[in-house]
Parts: C-alpha cells; structure tokens; sequence
C-alpha cells in the first residue's frame, strides 16, 4: 500500500516540491484541467473562514471532485465529541480526503499517525497555514518572475499570525530577504525587529497582517488610529514604495487600521489576485495528496 501524502506544513516540503506546486498551479490558471471523477473531498473548519474555506470548495469543484462541508454548529462537537472521533467518523464514511481549519496549534499531530486518507490543513491556530503561504508564494513569483533575492517586509500581528509563521520559513528557505515589523505587543523572540519608515522604499514587497484580536489575551495598546499611522500601510508610505513593489495581505482586513480605505485596491494591491490565485493553488495541492485520481 503506498504510503498516505498529507500536507499540513510547507518544513515538510523541499524547495523543489514547493516550486513544483507553484508551477502546477500556474497549469491549472492558463488552462489546463484535471478530472478528480468521483472523490469525496470533506471540509471541516472549527474556526470560520470566508476565502480558505470557499476557495478550497471552488477548486474542488474544478477538478471535479465532490465536496461534503462539515457544520459544527449541527454536529457531535456540540455533545462533547473529540476532534479526533469527529475525524475518524469522518473518514469511516469513506471519503477521500479531507481539509481541516482548527484553533489548536499543531491539531494535526493526534490525528496523522491513526489517518488512512490524506489530510490537509486548512490553518491551525496561530502555527501554520500552508495553503496561504504558497498562495502568496505564487502571487510574488508571478509578479517578479522569481523569488530569490526579493525583499520583503511583514507587518502586524506577528505573534499570533499563522500566516507570518509559514511565510518567514518558506520565504528565506526560497531565498527571499524578510523584515519584520510589529509593536512591541506582537512580537516574538528570536527575530529581528525593523522600523517600517526606514524601510519602505527598500523593499519588493509589503506584507499587512490582521491584528487577531480573538488571540489576545489583553487588549491591544495602541489605539486603532494609533496603531495605523505607525505600522499601518497609510497612503503616504505606499506612495513612497519602489515603483514596482506590491501589497498583500491575507485578509480579512480592517480597513483605517493595518491598511487604509484607500490602499486595498490601489494599482499596487495584490489582495484580491491573491484570493484568485488561491484556488488554484488549492487545485494543486489537492492534486500534490490525491496523486492524479
């Protein structure tokens, strides 16, 4: 029996196998189909979603998969039951793999050893979310062509962002150069802190991160206005980015706080590519797990 393909962190992956996804998902945007026939894709997120969830759903749907959608709300969770019975009931219904978003760090490591289907991970806590890092991967590959040697700056919620802790691994893994910026609120040992002033004419690309107030354990120190004009991208300091530096930003966002009104869809903001090229990406790794049906 061959051995189950998970993916649930990018440290798993080499460089080459990152690439490789990122390549297969540009086939996927310029045209090419795959047919996945009759497997059964079930989505289960603890935590809520608007783009990881529906974007896994879409690109399910374009490989021709079918999709089952896991409602805790109407489920045994409310019962008492453990994540790792609601999994194996799950799987016992014969599906094929699954995707699964959860608050707790690393969830995946109790249910891996015990899995026979491939598992996914749709975002755990504030560890991982791998599907978002190679989206974002792609949305800088394609806009530059490579991505050695680009520099990148990530400001916000550092501590707490998933987001931040599978992008600044797989980011320098890859050769890019990455610059931190956070209030003093949100930062973590062992990094190396930068001032976003000095900065933002330098770098390729700007990153925003939300501030995740529902990790906090206290109350963010920095008013809301605050907290935009010294580590929010105002309009000011986008217009003193390189001519040919970009935003992102996972989303969700809030607008007058890490990004101001007017910056989510100026020239220079990939936010909503990022959202496209993210079911493409799922495509690939639904593909990269499953094999090619």
């Amino acid at each position: 029996m061959a051995k189950v393909k998970h993916l649930v962190t990018l440290d798993a992956l080499s460089v080459d196998e990152i690439m490789t996804i990122l390549h297969r998902a540009d086939d996927f945007v310029n045209g090419e189909t795959l047919n996945l026939g009759k497997i059964v894709v079930a989505n289960l997120f603890f935590e809520p979603s608007t783009r990881t969830q529906y974007s896994f759903e879409m690109a399910q749907k374009k490989l021709g998969a079918q999709t089952m959608t896991f409602h805790e709300g109407s489920s045994s969770t409310s019962k008492g039951e453990s994540l790792y019975d609601t999994v194996k009931t799950i799987e016992a219904l014969s599906v094929d793999t699954l995707v699964i978003r959860h608050p707790e760090v690393n969830y995946f490591e109790q249910l891996i050893p015990h899995l026979k289907i491939p598992l996914v991970n749709g975002g755990d806590g504030s560890g991982n979310h791998p599907s978002q890092s190679l989206l974002d991967l792609y949305t800088i590959w394609k806009e530059f062509g490579q991505l050695e040697g680009l520099n990148v700056a990530i400001a916000g919620d550092i501590a707490n962002s998933r987001v931040a802790h599978s992008n600044i691994k797989a980011m320098e893994r890859l050769g890019m150069v990455v610059h931190l910026i956070a209030p003093p609120q949100f930062q973590e040992k062992g990094y190396e802190w930068h001032d976003f002033d000095c900065l933002i004419d330098k770098v390729d690309v700007v990153m925003l991160l939300r501030v995740q107030h529902e990790r906090h354990h206290s109350e963010m120190t920095l008013t809301k206005s605050e907290y935009h004009e010294q580590y929010g991208m105002t309009v000011d300091r986008m217009e003193k980015m390189k001519s040919t530096a970009i935003i992102m930003h996972p989303g969700p966002f809030n607008r007058g706080t890490e990004i101001a009104d007017e910056v989510v869809e100026a020239k220079r903001s990939r936010i909503f590519k990022q959202v496209e090229n993210g079911v493409y990406i799922r495509m690939a790794m639904l593909e990269y797990v499953l094999g090619s049906g």
